[in-house]
């Protein structure tokens, strides 16, 4: 049987986590209440469930990670999400991201590499009545069949920006990813002002598990 407690204890770990992020630079309160309200340690094995509130990225099987709460934030920021957004998430992961773009209104449509992982999750985020959709498969293509989205967040570092992710995106959409090496990527932030004109951003160097796949890095 799933136990999912949420304590005085967790929610005051958000709460401190909540002014560390504001005090890295996140701006965005609506992000900010997102973080405070999902309760993180749900994600996490019960072994690790005291370490669910540090900013840290931690391991979640099958050589994935959950992303650093300031990660998190930092790209759902970038993102603007607006309610009835349709959103790609490249990386389901554990579904924490997920959740955090889902409590922001957005229409979530998640893709996993990884199978154990992808049904794993799948299962859980049905227990904690969050519904949204997933797919198994190569996520550094998309969706085409659920194309055009009005944002897509990559949460694996990538060696290109794959141009399935760019086609997929409509007019006026972003596309927030993660680009260079296997050790570190700059965070971009793409956004499309016509159907052939980007324009780019980018942002501090962070650290990525790799998307694999046919526009991503092989194995």
């Amino acid at each position: 049987m799933l136990k999912l407690e949420d304590t005085y204890r967790h929610k005051g770990q958000r709460k401190e986590l909540v002014k560390l992020l504001r005090s890295k630079g996140i701006r965005d309160e609506k992000v900010l209440e997102a973080i405070n309200t999902v309760p993180r340690h749900f994600f996490f094995d019960t072994a690790l469930d005291s370490h669910a509130y540090e900013d840290k990225a931690f391991p979640i099987g099958e050589g994935q990670t959950i992303s650093q709460p300031f990660t998190v934030a930092f790209q759902t920021q970038l993102l603007e999400i607006k309610p009835g957004d349709r959103v790609l998430e490249i990386g389901t992961g554990s579904g924490y991201q997920a959740s955090i773009l889902h409590l922001l209104g957005a229409e979530v449509h998640t893709i996993e590499y990884q199978k154990k992982l992808y049904e794993k999750t799948k299962k859980f985020m049905a227990k904690l009545g969050i519904h949204m959709h997933f797919y198994l498969g190569d996520g550094s293509q998309g969706i085409p069949e659920k194309a055009p989205f009005d944002k897509i967040i990559v949460t694996a570092g990538a060696p290109i920006v794959p141009n399935s992710l760019l086609k997929q995106l409509k007019v006026g959409g972003i596309l927030v990813i993660p680009v260079g090496d296997r050790k570190t990527q700059k965070m971009l932030k793409l956004t499309k002002k016509t159907a052939t004109t980007i324009e780019q951003e980018s942002f501090d160097n962070f650290a990525f598990v790799p998307l694999l796949g046919t526009e991503g890095w092989k194995g």
